[in-house]
């Protein structure tokens, strides 16, 4: 499968009153990961929105470990890539390294969305167009 690293250095908002990483703040990363991951594949999120007439790939589960904590002024390495793709939904895979040992390891379950025909307010899954799936399965 496709992968992007990322390189990062915690800051100063990023962290919680203890110094280290706010949980939530890997989230954000993992999302920012994901859209460089299908901007590597050749799809932007923007492009992706003009041509297939989708909304995006909300979350629909995560899970994650935390084995080490990050602090003010690491140096982290984000490998992102798609671990299962199903119908139209995919796993993402983000790895978190600090010093070359895994600090954060999460999965998280997207959907390849787009609106609802019967109900704008809303969106429904759909099938991933082949040429994305394509992308993302190349090494």
């Amino acid at each position: 499968m496709l992968t992007h690293t990322h390189l990062r250095q915690i800051e100063w908002g990023d962290c919680d009153p203890a110094g280290i990483v706010f949980h939530p703040r890997y989230l954000t990363y993992f999302d920012h990961c994901t859209n460089l991951l299908f901007a590597k594949a050749g799809f932007d999120l923007a492009s992706l929105q003009a041509r297939f007439a989708v909304i995006g790939y909300p979350v629909v589960d995560l899970r994650s470990r935390f084995i080490a904590p990050c602090r003010y002024g690491d140096e982290v390495r984000l490998e992102t890539r798609v671990a299962e793709l199903r119908n139209s939904s995919f796993d993402v895979l983000h790895r978190l390294f600090r010093d070359n040992s895994l600090a954060v390891e999460a999965t998280v379950t997207r959907v390849w969305a787009a609106q609802d025909p019967a109900d704008p307010q809303r969106m429904r899954g759909q099938p991933m167009p082949e040429i994305i799936r394509r992308a993302l399965s190349a090494s």
